[in-house]
């Protein structure tokens, strides 16, 4: 009777992280290509090539910026 109850209980469980895990799955997903730049036209393979050039250039603008430098203030 109590292996029941267990066994129910963990089903219940995985049930319930399953429905979570699936919530937050749907609503992280982001378009591909944003709208502003005229929707989903072209081949895959050149959707794939505008988005490397996208995190391309991000990461060369994220690059360039100066770092905050630290204190010199010894104690």
């Amino acid at each position: 009777m109590r292996s029941i109850f267990t066994i129910t209980a963990l089903v219940l469980a995985l049930g319930i992280v399953g429905m979570l895990a699936k919530k937050q799955w749907t609503s992280s997903r982001v378009p591909l290509v944003p709208a502003a730049q005229g929707g989903a036209t072209g081949t895959a393979q050149q959707q794939s090539q505008q988005i490397q050039q996208q995190v391309q250039q991000q990461m060369d603008q994220l690059m360039q910026k100066p770092r905050p430098m630290p204190d010199d203030e010894s104690k």
